[in-house]
């Protein structure tokens, strides 16, 4: 029995409908919590052989004579610590690190990384224009690779719904990053950015294998062209599939063993390619074909 996702296209649209609307509903909710590359502040990590607590810490703290203000003292693995501070100059740096040495023999600094209010305001309207003229170029590119298919779909149209699905690719982890930084404190900076540009550039591309082999068979094939989209993806399906799950199976290995610091951007490809995947299949095709049906009614 052959598999048909087309004439099943219902389910794939309220699933899809569901992830979307959860994903908006969160980041209307509770919105992302942005890290210091985008609000500004210093992040310090520091590794003790063995660790205090975080109470412990602030009592260095206090004694610094340094005005942190407000600290966010944050356990990572089972040596490390990380504190969110205001913006500091590297002279209170360095009496920080100082205190927390004449406590702690065995203090290592790891990380220090210091980012003005403008500079990281600056990051944020970036990467929100990088965003935007990224959907256009992928838009207008799609639009002129498919300009010479014109029946029964007008080639603007792929572009609409490759913009749509990778819309789709992209809001799913954003939404799933608002739940965990609401729940869990999870941050995001200029590595989440970058992860979601790469999801953008795997979603369109594994989209556009899809569709161009729709292109071909339009020309090949005879019969409706429900049937001839459903033939392209059964065509498809096990190259996305295969290609995906090795992605993934790579991503997994560097998420559980590369280290806290690529976590959150692993987790950001993973939610993202396996959405990807789901969509190029599961929800481009379908649309195509309803867009076709939708456009024939009187």
């Amino acid at each position: 029995m052959k598999m048909n996702v087309i004439t099943l296209r219902p389910v794939w649209y309220i699933l899809s409908g569901t992830m979307i609307g959860l994903s908006i509903l969160f980041l209307a909710i509770w919105g992302l919590k942005q890290g210091i590359d985008f609000t500004g502040g210093s992040l310090l990590a520091v590794k003790y052989n063995t660790r205090p607590t975080p109470t412990e810490v602030q009592q260095v703290f206090d004694t610094a004579h340094v005005n942190l203000g407000s600290i966010v003292i944050q356990p990572v693995g089972e040596q490390e610590m990380q504190f969110r501070l205001r913006h500091m100059t590297e002279e209170e740096h360095q009496t920080l690190i100082q205190a927390l040495k004449k406590k702690y023999a065995d203090a290592v600094e790891l990380r220090f990384d210091a980012i003005g209010p403008v500079i990281g305001e600056e990051l944020r309207q970036k990467a929100i224009r990088g965003l935007v003229i990224v959907l256009v170029a992928i838009a207008l590119y799609v639009a002129y690779v498919f300009r010479k298919v014109s029946v029964p779909v007008k080639s603007w149209k792929y572009g609409l719904v490759t913009i749509f699905t990778a819309f789709h690719d992209v809001i799913v982890p954003i939404g799933v990053f608002a739940f965990l930084g609401h729940f869990y404190g999870i941050e995001i900076g200029t590595p989440f950015v970058a992860a979601i540009l790469t999801i953008l550039g795997y979603s369109i591309t594994d989209t556009i294998v899809v569709m161009d082999r729709i292109r071909e068979n339009l020309q090949k094939l005879s019969g409706s062209f429900e049937d001839i989209v459903a033939a392209s993806v059964r065509q498809t399906f096990f190259r996305s599939f295969s290609t995906s799950i090795t992605t993934l199976l790579v991503l997994f290995a560097i998420h559980f063993f590369g280290g806290e610091s690529l976590r959150d951007f692993t987790l950001t490809l993973i939610i993202g390619i396996a959405t990807g995947t789901y969509s190029s299949i599961f929800i481009a095709s379908p649309l195509l074909v309803s867009w076709d049906r939708w456009s024939r009614k009187p």
